[in-house]
């Protein structure tokens, strides 16, 4: 069982493109997207969440990674798993 994925993103992210990317590769296909870039107030609302304006904003589970760099850097220390798969 996989932990719920949830990603804030735009239409034309190529950053939210590249994290879906390295999540379907993991096996992740279930991925929550949350558009910022259809209402003002959704994309407030990620801002007081997580501090940052930018996207995407990734979720696994209760833990905010970060966008798509802090993805990738957690992929490649070899914890990304542990947070996708957790026992």
């Amino acid at each position: 069982m996989s932990a719920h994925v949830v990603m804030y993103s735009t239409a034309v992210c190529p950053y939210c493109i590249m994290a879906e990317r390295l999540l379907k590769s993991k096996g992740i296909e279930d991925i929550e997207k949350v558009r910022v870039d259809l209402d003002p107030a959704v994309r407030e609302a990620m801002m007081q969440k997580t501090g940052r304006r930018t996207v995407p904003q990734i979720y696994i589970g209760e833990t905010h990674v970060g966008g798509f760099d802090d993805l990738s850097a957690l992929d490649r220390a070899g914890k990304l798993d542990a947070l996708l798969f957790p026992s």
